[in-house]
């Protein structure tokens, strides 16, 4: 059938020809399977060359067949291998063709077949083009379509064109530079193909970065054909605005297509932006007033590309200065300052324009300005309020126009100090508050969005003063609540009106008295309507949180029936909000709620305290604090702080027993969760909510509970490992918040739990002699140290227990004795050539901790030894940097930052164990403090590649990993 269907395409009549077009298109579009497609190929493949390179045919069947190639190609092109040189060839030969729609055809062709080429045939293909474009007396329409070939070769092929880079990039440029007046397609394709390079090879064209930006900026304001006379900067707003449209728009020639290259211009520039980051310093010193300036450009078109390479710039600024604080004169948030005098008067010009695609743009590039450096236009907000007004006042506004200078209002009021505005506020909230009534329902929610901001600006503060927000208040209020009391309106609309009237209450509420009993009551019944009931769930946590107590009286009862009701639906988000709700509320109002209110909530909440969601358990952990502590707020929401908190308070509550909750939390240490208790993992929990029991109980009770944890591990008989593990952990979490240094013998009686036969067992012994010598440092650590010396055979977890003193401290940002400093780095520096990886580990751990607490001590001594000949020492030295790099800032940083290339160049070191290390380390370095290795990475990355090679194992290597490995595991392994 493809046979046929292909006669009928090269010989036969005009509408049979269409017709097996169509038919031979279909059939590949449809087939699927491999082995379909491989029989179908063999005999299509060599017909479609046929029709291509066969001279005779006419112009129509040779497009007919580039066409189809095109779709098969792009299909299979991957199972045509073995012909991929023969269309190649047969593909490179029409690009020399008279006809314009044939080259062009074949440029199409050519960018399906490349992705599956072999390099060495792309690197044929790429040769030829440019020996075409070097070659001299070439047609202009040949050059053109060359330019357009290799810019599809770069788009279809991707990184792999970089190596080609060198000997394109010239030619490119130079025909740029060189084409004829009038040619402004030559300057277009070439300034598209270099934009692709620089999106798909950015490393391989970074030597002709320079070249490039200065090319761009040339061809940003390329205009032969037009002379603006209207350049001189003026800033009288008098002018009208009819006049200024005149004269921008004086010239108009439908033939003059130069705007084709500026647009490629701003395009390839964006992309020099997003893809060299690096520069930022130096685009803003010779493109960022260029773009600027070009704000002017006359056609619209061009001017949105324009905005575009403008925000990029804004944007990557945000993304390189993220988190940074310093702002020095080379930081690009530094130069972004200083021109934003210019930038915003340069908008303000186009905010006059007419055009309402001009203003959308303008409006775009203020919204990213603003977030990217806040608080930047507090000396510009008077010139930009007109703007603001007219945009949301004209009757020929868009709603797409309206959103965008509602958001920008949004943000530059959320942005900025309250007090910028205060001399503003009339003419921006009348503007506002006339949006709040559009019917286009976007406008509406982000109308209502922007009152939310302008309540916190009008009144920042209760007890403001200088400003007076009242005649504000009822507008305001009149304009949320006509839109809170409509039910025929969008989703978002209502949940904005929600969220607004609660900022209008928690802020406004002693001015609106009156009003309160009217709109009250209806928040009560959106938190009836399932649709709107979240966001009335946080409308009142923000009004319980108001320091003005507004009077609820009208609402309580039904608001707390409510929220109880709701602790039982399925939807986690609305359980979240309501128990964050009711906190706020029995915080602000618990004394207005009934008892039987408060036992209504408390059995609500014992289904919600539960291991499957310890983020609900901590909320409603906190809310039973609350409860008990009589109102008084309580810590943190984590769900261990908030069950450590919830014990304490039980306690201090007197209405529950010390004894009864301790035999409570004793007992839960069962052999196995089948048997009662609870996971392992649980156990460390348990513990710490012992400790706090205890110390809330006070020091009798405390001493008690001790003595009977004591006798537990002394008691030999005691077949329940999981009651003596609970009781080491418990030993430990109230040793270290209270010196237990009374109880004569405690440390010896832990160290024998480190004859157990269980493991877990050793290491809560482990976990608990070191955190009991965290409350009582001077008498414990020597022990500890004394023993690690002693004990070989239990190095291993008293190491690990100077670990847990180490890291406690490191964590508690306290400080160690100098003298002890020296003892414990004298012992740790001894054990960095021990045999044991494990313990080798745990010296770099404490290495890494103490250098968190002592880093001008530590990180010259780690490194001395990164020239040590043992290559353990050198392995763990360069782990025990790995372990004092953490998330946040801390005082090391400055201390290591000249020193890393000592520990990091450990990469390229002979032994495999080291260089391991330093991969761990550098991994660390990227993933917690990619700063401070930055400029080592042109270094370290070939470095790191190098790692990626697999190598032959050493015979000696070999042979030692023999020596090691048991005689019956060897065998098995040669088998």
């Amino acid at each position: 059938m493809t046979n046929k269907l292909c006669e009928k395409l090269l010989h036969g009549k005009d509408q049979h020809r269409d017709i097996a077009s169509i038919a031979l298109k279909t059939i590949v579009s449809e087939v699927t399977t491999i082995s379909l497609s491989q029989s179908i190929l063999v005999t299509l493949s060599p017909q479609l060359i046929k029709g291509i390179t066969s001279p005779g045919l006419n112009t129509d069947i040779k497009c007919e067949c580039l066409d189809i190639l095109c779709d098969v190609l792009h299909k299979f092109g991957n199972l045509m291998a073995n012909d991929h040189e023969v269309l190649l060839n047969a593909l490179l030969s029409q690009l020399n063709s008279n006809q314009a729609t044939i080259r062009k055809k074949t440029v199409s062709c050519i960018a399906s077949l490349a992705p599956s080429l072999s390099d060495d045939l792309l690197c044929k293909a790429t040769v030829e083009v440019v020996r075409k474009l070097r070659s001299k007396g070439a047609k202009t329409e040949m050059i053109r379509t060359n330019i357009q070939m290799i810019g599809a070769l770069s788009r279809a092929v991707g990184y792999r064109f970089g190596p080609h880079l060198g000997d394109t990039v010239p030619v490119l440029i130079n025909y740029c530079t060189s084409a004829s007046e009038n040619d402004e397609e030559l300057r277009e394709y070439s300034l598209q193909a270099l934009e692709s390079f620089l999106l798909r090879c950015p490393r391989d064209i970074y030597s002709y970065c320079h070249d490039i930006l200065h090319l761009t900026l040339e061809y940003l304001s390329y205009d032969p054909n037009f002379t603006d006379n209207m350049e001189e900067d003026t800033d009288d707003e008098s002018h009208e605005e009819e006049e200024d449209d005149e004269s921008a728009n004086e010239y108009t020639d439908d033939e003059d297509a130069s705007w084709k290259v500026r647009r490629a211009a701003a395009k390839c520039l964006a992309a020099l932006i997003v893809s060299r980051p690096e520069v930022l310093a130096k685009l803003y010193e010779e493109a960022c007033p260029k773009l600027i300036d070009r704000f002017k450009e006359r056609e619209e078109n061009v001017k949105m590309d324009v905005f575009n390479t403008f925000i990029e710039l804004l944007r990557q600024t945000g993304n390189v200065t993220k988190g940074q604080i310093d702002m020095g004169e080379s930081s690009p948030r530094w130069l972004l300052k200083q021109e934003v005098p210019k930038i915003v008067k340069s908008i303000n010009r186009q905010l006059r324009e007419k055009s309402i695609k001009t203003k959308v743009g303008a409006f775009s590039v203020l919204k990213e300005l603003v977030v990217v450096l806040p608080d930047c236009l507090a000396e510009h907000i008077g010139s930009l309020i007109p703007g603001i007004e007219k945009a949301l006042n004209d009757k020929s506004s868009t709603s797409n126009l309206k959103i965008e200078a509602l958001i920008f209002t949004r943000l530059v009021l959320a942005s900025h100090s309250p007090s910028v505005f205060h001399l503003y506020i009339k003419a921006l909230s009348s503007p506002v508050l006339s949006a709040v009534g559009e019917r286009y329902y976007k406008v509406t929610a982000e109308a209502l969005r922007v009152c939310g901001e302008l309540v916190r600006v009008v009144r920042p503060n209760i007890q403001s003063f200088g400003f007076d927000f009242k005649p504000y208040v009822h507008p305001i209020y009149n304009a949320i609540m006509s839109r809170l009391t409509n039910q025929d309106q969008d989703q978002e609309v209502k949940e904005c009106a929600i969220s607004c009237m609660g900022l209008v209450i928690s802020t406004f509420g002693d001015n609106l008295k009156v009003e309160l009993p009217v709109c009250l009551p209806v928040l009560v019944d959106r938190m009836g309507n399932e649709i709107t009931r979240l966001t009335a769930v946080k409308a009142f946590a923000v009004i319980a949180a108001s320091p003005l107590l507004i009077d609820l009286s009208c609402v309580l009862e039904n608001v707390i029936a409510e929220l109880t009701a709701f602790l039982r639906k399925a939807n986690r988000a609305l359980r979240q909000a309501t128990l964050g709700t009711l906190n706020s509320l029995i915080v602000a109002y618990g004394d207005q709620i009934g008892s039987s209110a408060y036992e209504i909530i408390i059995v609500e909440l014992s289904t919600l305290i539960s291991d499957s969601d310890l983020h609900m358990a901590a909320l409603a952990l906190e809310l039973c604090c609350t409860l008990m502590a009589d109102r008084k707020s309580s810590p943190n929401g984590q769900a261990l702080l908030a069950l450590r908190n919830f014990f304490a308070a039980l306690v201090y509550s007197a209405n529950t027993s010390f004894d009864s909750l301790l035999d409570s939390l004793l007992s839960s240490a069962k052999p196995s969760p089948q048997s009662g208790g609870v996971a392992k993992q649980a156990l460390h929990s348990i513990a710490q909510c012992v400790a706090v029991l205890c110390l809330a109980a006070g020091d009798k009770k405390c001493s008690s509970t001790v003595d009977m944890l004591t006798d537990i591990l002394e008691d030999d008989s005691s077949a329940n490992s999981a009651k003596q593990h609970l009781a080491l952990l418990c030993l430990g979490e109230i040793g270290r918040r209270k010196d237990l240094s009374m109880h004569a013998n405690i440390e010896a009686t832990i160290i024998e739990s480190f004859q157990s036969p269980f493991e877990e067992i050793k290491s809560a012994a482990s976990y608990a002699l070191g955190n009991i010598a965290v409350g009582n440092l001077s008498k414990y650590l020597p022990f500890i140290l004394d023993q690690i010396d002693n004990q070989q055979k239990k190095q291993y977890l008293l190491l690990h227990s100077l670990k847990e003193v180490i890291v406690r401290q490191s964590v508690d940002k306290a400080e160690f004795q100098d003298s002890s400093v020296e003892k414990i780095l004298k012992l740790l520096f001894n054990y960095c050539e021990s045999d044991e990886e494990g313990v080798r580990n745990v010296v770099a751990e404490c290495l890494g901790k103490i250098a968190l607490i002592e880093p001008a001590k530590l990180v010259p001594a780690l490194k001395v030894r990164t020239t040590s000949p043992a290559a353990f020492t050198r392995a763990t030295v360069v782990i025990a940097v790995k372990y004092s790099i953490v998330e946040r800032p801390e005082k090391i940083d400055e201390i290591i930052y000249p020193e890393i290339s000592s520990f990091l160049m450990l990469i390229k070191d002979h032994d495999r164990h080291v260089r391991r290390a330093a991969v761990l380390a550098l991994s660390t370095f990227a993933h917690n403090k990619p700063n401070l290795i930055k400029g080592l990475l042109p270094e370290l990355l070939p470095l790191l590649y190098d790692q990626t090679i697999v190598k032959v194992i050493e015979k000696l290597d070999l042979f030692e990993l023999m020596m090691q490995l048991p005689y019956a595991a060897y065998l098995n392994a040669c088998k």
